[in-house]
């Protein structure tokens, strides 16, 4: 073997030649530099200099994100008419679409940056901090396997789906590695591992986690409904078009030439020392590529080393250096996200399906007059209002709450019946057709039920809590798996005047809690979590508001998650007063319940919250007094009236 760095070797390597990084200034000088894994095989990539130049026009797929669909405009890659029919539902949204979106109003998130998009690519890009918001997963580290290109690729997926769908979805760098069934000492490259998944999805690491001591492949059973789905990535060989994909889609995978001197980056920008006996060539590694900064002339690059490495895990890398530029980058657009992805963002009769051109179709629940429920489903990309079939056993009393699940990405829903119990439906994905899936619940059910599928279990279980007529809180759940029965979980709580679809799994805590909101006979509204590290016991929080009589919806959204990890604010709009109010919990904070706006006439119920792929926008869905459902949106400008979608 060469000879090893030292921590005083590479500074002396790094002063000789006047480099423009340097090493970690708390290692020792007798320190070694630690070689890390890398993975990276070229066997089959393409050059750069044979990849035909990119026809963005024809390759741009429909953009839901207003900050992309700017850049692209800007930039000529689109008609400069092109506007999205919401954008076009309020002038002044036009002009948020220049400034880019403000941040809710309820904070937790750092404002964005005002100003007229730049006319030709611009001149630096940081997909950590864009526009304001954070869109990169966090860094993880390969742990001693040559899985460099297994990280790239997933990196690069997560990335998109961020981007596209305003969701963290945290992927499984195991699923693809193990998948392809490869070993810890194999290596690979980007392209490859995007095929695979282009043909398999990727799934989430609770679906199957990343390890390093080669496990056999076996993922939950609900993996086809847990997986991030893509089409077929795309090969950028100039500069140019790679600089014009990161400014006006989102990163790229990218593989280069190791030296030892790289182990040893901490800060600035990477330009490869001399070739020596300690400063070898070591390979080839795969990194995902977040960014550039033309007055830098480097690439900035997002590691598989861990945070302890570079920059948290980044790295400014020289253009054209360690043959960066020598190879084709890939890219991916069009991911289409799991019901796993989005379950915190969405909440009573509607909910945001991967189905659509975009992957961003909403699918909406009401009643009809002979007590059957009705599909309503809008476009993604036109918007427009659709009614579908009508399904029930003309038993529902009130619109049924809606969830995707893991099982095939199959919708499911649960409604109060007339005969005050529980009834649950499911469209089979497979069938492309509604099932009975039968009457359950207390004998006593009265009440608007919250309905998810929790964390416990793979599949995982189904969660209900319902108000009863002694005013009190029942929990029922399913375990998804033979016999398929559904189980009381007990009552809690008193003093219940109205539950609603209020019930999420948070991200707080270990384990995640189940959180909702009820409505107390004195009009005001109760948070109750259950403590799910501790013995999955109920408790009652905070009580706020006030002349509440009708049942909330509530939702987990994007405000102050800042990545994969954190918990988002809570969201929840209810009516009150013929009119809509917004709450909001800021959850990284005081933990306290603030009233941020009143919008809405003539308004009797909240059918639906969601957070969908429009932005960062809120969705509502309301039920009128004259009994019509109508959809409200939330953007930087504030609440806007939608269309009326139809009778309830």
């Amino acid at each position: 073997m060469p000879n090893q760095f030292t921590a005083g070797s590479l500074r002396t390597h790094i002063a000789g030649v006047a480099l423009p990084w340097s090493t970690n200034p708390q290692l020792a000088d007798n320190a070694p530099i630690v070689m890390h894994s890398l993975g990276g095989d070229t066997s089959r990539l393409r050059r750069a200099i044979d990849v035909a130049a990119v026809d963005f026009k024809r390759v741009l797929l429909p953009a839901s994100n207003d900050f992309i669909l700017a850049r692209r405009k800007a930039l000529g890659l689109i008609d400069p008419a092109t506007v999205l029919p919401h954008q076009a539902v309020v002038g002044p949204l036009q002009k948020a679409l220049i400034l880019a979106i403000s941040p809710s109003p309820v904070g937790g998130a750092p404002s964005p940056s005002p100003g007229a998009p730049q006319a030709g690519t611009a001149t630096s890009v940081d997909w950590r901090n864009r526009w304001g918001w954070p869109w990169i997963t966090t860094v993880q580290d390969q742990d001693g396997c040559e899985s460099c290109w297994a990280f790239c690729a997933t990196a690069v997926v997560e990335s998109m789906a961020r981007i596209e769908h305003f969701v963290w979805s945290k992927r499984s760098e195991g699923d693809v590695h193990d998948g392809m069934g490869a070993k810890c000492a194999n290596g690979g490259d980007p392209a490859a591992a995007l095929n695979w998944i282009t043909n398999n999805g990727i799934c989430d690491p609770g679906c199957y986690p990343w390890a390093t001591n080669d496990p056999p492949y076996n993922p939950t059973a609900d993996r086809a409904g847990r997986t991030v789905k893509i089409p077929a990535h795309i090969e950028l060989g100039s500069i140019d078009d790679q600089k014009k994909w990161l400014d006006t889609v989102g990163p790229l995978g990218t593989t280069f030439a190791v030296y030892h001197d790289f182990d040893g980056y901490a800060s600035g920008v990477y330009i490869k020392g001399p070739t020596s006996p300690t400063n070898y060539f070591r390979g080839y590694h795969c990194v995902c590529v977040v960014g550039y900064d033309d007055t830098q002339k480097a690439w900035l690059i997002k590691n598989s080393w861990g945070t302890g490495w570079g920059m948290g895990g980044y790295c400014w890398l020289g253009y054209g250096q360690a043959d960066v530029d020598t190879w084709a980058k890939v890219g991916v657009q069009g991911t289409n996200t799991d019901p796993l992805t989005k379950r915190r963002v969405h909440s009573g009769a509607m909910i945001e399906s991967g189905d659509g051109a975009a992957h961003n179709n909403f699918e909406l629940l009401g009643t009809s007059t002979a007590n059957q429920v009705r599909h309503f489903w809008r476009d993604g990309v036109s918007l427009t209002w659709n009614a579908a079939e009508l399904i029930g056993a003309n038993d529902a009393a009130v619109c049924p709450t809606l969830t995707g699940t893991t099982y095939n990405r199959n919708f499911e829903c649960v409604y109060l019946t007339t005969n005050q119990r529980l009834h649950h439906f499911y469209f089979g994905q497979g069938a492309q057709k509604w099932f009975d899936g039968g009457v359950f619940g207390p004998p006593d059910a009265d009440g608007i039920p919250g309905f998810i599928q929790g964390n416990y279990g793979a599949p995982g279980n189904f969660e209900v809590v319902v108000r009863t007529a002694d005013g009190r809180l029942n929990h029922w759940w399913r375990i998804n798996g033979s016999p398929w029965t559904w189980n009381d979980g007990g009552r809690f709580g008193s003093n219940i005047a109205l539950s609603g679809a209020s019930l999420i799994q948070s991200n707080y805590g270990v384990q995640g809690n189940l959180e909702l909101v009820a409505v107390l006979n004195g009009g005001q509204m109760q948070h109750w979590w259950r403590d799910d590290d501790s013995g999955n016991i109920w408790k009652p929080g905070l009580i706020f508001g006030s002349g509440i009589s009708s049942p909330p919806c509530m939702i987990e959204g994007q405000y102050g998650a800042s990545d994969e990890n954190h918990l988002g604010n809570f969201e929840l709009c209810v009516a009150a007063g013929g009119q809509i109010q917004h709450w909001w919990r800021d959850n990284q904070r005081d933990m306290q319940w603030r009233h941020s706006a009143t919008f809405g006439t003539g308004i009797q119920a909240v059918a639906a919250l969601i957070e969908g792929s429009y932005g960062f926008n809120l969705e509502v869905v309301a039920l009128r007094t004259d009994g019509q459902l109508q959809h409200f949106w939330r953007d930087g400008g504030g609440w806007h009236d939608g269309p009326v979608i139809g009778p309830a």
